[in-house]
């Protein structure tokens, strides 16, 4: 039996720390800050993250080049018979088209898993490649299963300023006047590809009630048959003590679930900004 690597990105939420305790390797997502490159949990923490966010400075999120993915690639293969990759969503960056093209060159050793996670869903698929990797499943079983499970995940999020979403276009400079004078708090949703509207409701109660509500529509709908096979997890941009006060909100609604938790990918803050939080269900890989 070959032995079998996991590599995913720090949109994952995993850190490099992290990454080592649980044995897996972790690339590091790229930004241009005002011309300079800085590199997640390498050169750039989220406390800096924040505050040039904050400080209106020139942010642009990048992808791994070709080069570093080979070097990280060719140095766990020294140790490693094979790779499975899990990158973020294909819908929300090339970094995961851009992997599958480098692993044509590796005749098979390679297997990058293209299953739309972002965040702390990514992180579970994370978890679920160890489970199968320990059940004796190789890297080309880790990543159909994977694959045929990747809409098997929802993400609500709720910003807290219209700002971020209007500077990247996706609301109008008017809607976003309008709704910051109406303290309207759009609702968002990430179902496989894309990052889409879902609703808009005045203020934070109703807003974290309306993504409460839509994890329990789902969990009760789309995944009535797998609900006992369902994780939680919540992300944020908030502060850690909103985020606990969040945490404890999801718990109190849905007793006995796991929560797997983190602050919400840099690749995600860049377009929502500061203060946004988000509840997420998938089905957790039994095998």
């Amino acid at each position: 039996m070959g032995k079998v690597a996991i590599v995913t990105d720090s949109n994952s939420g995993i850190t490099q720390k992290r990454g080592k305790e649980l044995g897996i390797y972790v690339l590091p997502m790229p930004f241009f800050i005002d011309g300079e490159q800085y590199f997640e949990d390498i050169t750039l923490t989220q406390e800096q993250f924040y505050e040039k966010l904050q400080a209106d400075s020139d942010i642009s999120t990048s992808q791994p080049s070709p080069a570093a993915v080979m070097e990280l690639w060719e140095k766990v293969l020294r140790d490693y018979d094979e790779i499975v990759c899990i990158p973020m969503s294909s819908g929300l960056s090339s970094t995961c088209s851009t992997a599958l093209s480098i692993a044509a060159e590796y005749g098979g050793r390679v297997e990058v898993v293209n299953n739309q996670r972002i965040s702390v869903t990514q992180e579970q698929s994370v978890y679920d490649a160890m489970y199968l990797r320990d059940q004796g499943k190789s890297a080309r079983e880790i990543r159909e299963i994977l694959e045929r499970e990747k809409m098997q995940a929802s993400i609500y999020i709720t910003v807290d300023t219209l700002k971020y979403l209007k500077k990247g276009g996706r609301v109008t400079p008017a809607a976003a006047a309008i709704g910051t004078v109406l303290n309207l708090k759009p609702v968002l949703q990430i179902q496989g590809e894309k990052l889409d509207a879902y609703a808009k409701v005045r203020g934070w109660k109703a807003a974290k009630k309306t993504m409460l509500s839509a994890i329990e529509k789902d969990l009760s709908g789309r995944f009535a048959e797998v609900r006992d096979q369902m994780v939680l997890g919540m992300a944020y941009t908030c502060s850690a003590e909103q985020a606990q006060e969040w945490k404890q909100e999801i718990k109190e609604h849905f007793p006995g679930y796991d929560i797997v938790e983190g602050p919400l990918s840099l690749s995600v803050a860049c377009h929502i900004g500061p203060g946004a939080m988000a509840v997420t269900c998938m089905k957790r890989v039994q095998g």
